[in-house]
């Protein structure tokens, strides 16, 4: 099934975001597997692509099967900006890191929504996912204080010698 998007632009960002996906407040993803209703694909927004940077290298912690719960670090990303760890933001079994990765892990930068996912669970989404608009909202908020803290910065008095 196509995907829907919808349009968002704040200042300089803009990006499109998949409307029947659920979103955390770590900026990742999570969209259910066609055919298979207890399997969720999980990956980054642009919004979180675009603070890393392109992506280099992945692993992940959990074997196949293993139990995962929202926060705990599954895993960790490697990228030309930086490097981080990768939080679960589902309840359930890990199923699986995105094998296409370890061959192209610039997938996630420039396809996020379909190929460049990250990796995947049988389970439920945290508690306190979103949907789409709900995490437009709390992106909206998110860049506004990136930019008040920015703002900030620049207006803060020259320290004396």
């Amino acid at each position: 099934m196509p995907l829907n998007f919808v349009r968002y632009k704040h200042s300089r960002f803009s990006a499109r975001f998949p409307d029947s996906f659920r979103y955390s407040r770590s900026h990742y993803w999570m969209a259910q597997v066609e055919g298979e209703p207890d399997l969720w694909r999980v990956g980054f927004t642009k919004f979180a692509t675009r603070m890393l940077g392109e992506l280099v290298d992945c692993d992940w912690k959990p074997t196949e099967g293993g139990a995962v719960a929202p926060g705990e670090i599954v895993g960790w990303v490697e990228g030309f900006k930086a490097a981080s760890d990768v939080y679960c933001v589902m309840d359930g079994t890990f199923a699986g890191g995105n094998p296409y990765l370890k061959e192209d892990a610039c997938i996630v930068r420039s396809d996020p929504y379909e190929q460049g996912w990250l990796y995947a669970v049988r389970g439920q989404p945290e508690d306190d996912s979103m949907d789409v608009q709900g995490y437009i909202e709390y992106l909206d908020g998110t860049i506004r204080r990136m930019a008040e803290t920015t703002h900030a910065d620049d207006t803060s008095p020259a320290e004396e010698p």
